[in-house]
């Protein structure tokens, strides 16, 4: 199992998001843990280093699993721990070999290509301001073919 972290950094009604070479999708800056770090630890180091900012006080609004039965263990099935803050410290880079950095306005998030399961997390998280469980199976282009999403 892959474990992942993510933040949606916003700041003055827009989400700080990466277009990723793959797909051309956008994503929240984030990446793979590492062994023995806690899930904090993880999105605080993943995001400084993909965007050269430092958040404070990033709060977990949503852990989902992604399962995909085409893929090999380990990448069949994932597990993704995503947080939101609107603090942050920093300069963002200009560059970063993930992708391109982009500030987009929260009113465009429905219309900008994102991974289907990103989308429904981006669209819970910004519109509700509530926690969210959710499983999604995912088909060999990383389609989404099922979901089930639950809240607190």
């Amino acid at each position: 199992m892959q474990r992942v972290t993510n933040c949606l950094i916003i700041n003055n009604q827009e989400v700080l998001l990466l277009k990723k070479p793959r797909y051309g999708w956008y994503a929240m800056p984030g990446g793979k843990m590492e062994a023995g770090e806690s899930i904090h630890e993880s999105v605080l180091r993943e995001v400084e280093e993909e965007t050269g900012l430092i958040i404070d006080t990033p709060q977990l609004y949503s852990v989902a699993t992604m399962t995909k039965a085409s893929a090999q263990s380990p990448k069949d099935e994932w597990l993704m721990f995503t947080f939101k803050t609107d603090k942050f410290s920093g300069e963002l880079v200009n560059e970063t070999p993930e992708g391109e950095l982009e500030w987009v306005p929260i009113s465009q998030i429905d219309q900008i290509p994102t991974a289907p399961c990103d989308r429904l997390i981006h669209q819970y998280i910004l519109k509700n301001d509530k926690h969210l469980y959710g499983s999604f199976a995912l088909g060999e282009n990383d389609q989404l073919i099922s979901y089930r999403l639950n809240d607190n």
